[in-house]
């Protein structure tokens, strides 16, 4: 009941026990519960700290639960700060990224001895990404933006896929929130978690990414046009800066099979992220790529948006936002 927001189970079997047995002594509780009193005493410091116990059980050995209407509302909002620091790491992770890659493909890899290989269009990308993927030893990361893939890109994965997977190594890939209405998508992301993959989905994505080993990193040589080519990095602060964005990506994504945050009220939804791209000067075309959705969908999403916030035009809609604290 209480484990998805960030509780252990121990606690989660002791709450459940209180919510039976409220106002019991301590004692008692670890009787009911079947431990020693002090193996219970870190079950209930974990709950007195997430505000579902009431602290004076310290003092009196008394245990009084809070509302659970109350102690759910505290629990979403220590969630909704952790998402908020975490869009926070993001972002500074993306500029260092879009740095440190805008950087890199000045040099060509050639004045500072840097080992960078660059390849044109996105048949040589995956070539070496398949060529690549047949050495990788233990782990495969990956950004895969643009929402629905198509059935040549999706039965070229995979092949490419197949055999890293039997052989053990941990595949982690983040798509698009929109993925989960495209069913070829949807069927391939089934088939990674199947054979051993993770999958998350998030409703945007900085850049096409894949980092082997923890060793190499294969970017876009644009960030906007993945289709232009990548470059291939090898030296280490590079492999860091993007390992960096890719966790900070990965932490704040949905497991594949979970429902993703649709609620405005969420940071972290597809909702929330548009209307930051619209801030940011996004057009709706340029917004609906970066979603992976139609122009048709992204157009639909505005329209309830307006009428979430009873905007009557697009202008009223960007103030509504920043009063609300959207953007």
């Amino acid at each position: 009941m209480l484990t998805p927001f960030g509780l252990t189970e121990q606690a989660d079997r002791v709450y459940r026990l209180l919510l039976r047995r409220p106002g019991c002594p301590t004692d008692k509780a670890a009787a009911d519960f079947g431990c020693p009193e002090a193996e219970l005493t870190g079950a209930l410091e974990e709950l007195t700290r997430y505000g579902l116990l009431a602290p004076s059980w310290r003092e009196d050995g008394w245990l009084h639960v809070v509302n659970p209407r109350l102690a759910l509302d505290t629990l979403l909002a220590y969630q909704h700060a952790e998402i908020a620091e975490r869009n926070r790491e993001l972002a500074r992770s993306q500029a260092a990224a879009e740095i440190l890659l805008s950087r890199y493909t000045e040099q060509h890899g050639g004045e500072d001895g840097l080992e960078v290989e660059q390849f044109h269009g996105a048949e040589a990308v995956r070539a070496r990404i398949a060529d690549l993927l047949g050495q990788t030893n233990s782990e495969s990361l990956a950004f895969v933006p643009g929402g629905a893939q198509t059935p040549e890109v999706l039965a070229a994965s995979k092949e490419t896929n197949a055999e890293p997977l039997a052989r053990g190594v941990r595949m982690r890939t983040v798509y698009l929130d929109s993925i989960r209405n495209a069913p070829g998508t949807q069927e391939h992301a089934r088939w990674l978690t199947d054979r051993g993959a993770e999958v998350r989905t998030v409703p945007t994505l900085p850049m096409r990414l894949w980092i082997a080993d923890r060793e190499l990193a294969m970017v876009p040589i644009d960030p906007s046009d993945s289709g232009a080519g990548a470059v291939l990095l090898r030296q280490p602060g590079a492999i860091a800066a993007f390992l960096a964005l890719f966790e900070a990506v990965w932490a704040s994504a949905v497991p594949f099979g979970e429902t993703p945050r649709r609620s405005l009220d969420d940071p972290g939804s597809q909702s929330r992220e548009l209307l930051r791209l619209l801030a940011r000067g996004f057009t709706d075309e340029a917004a609906a790529r970066r979603l992976g959705i139609s122009l048709r969908s992204e157009r639909r999403l505005i329209t309830e948006l307006m009428e979430k916030l009873d905007a009557k035009s697009r202008f009223q809609l960007g103030q509504r936002a920043a009063e609300h604290g959207f953007v």
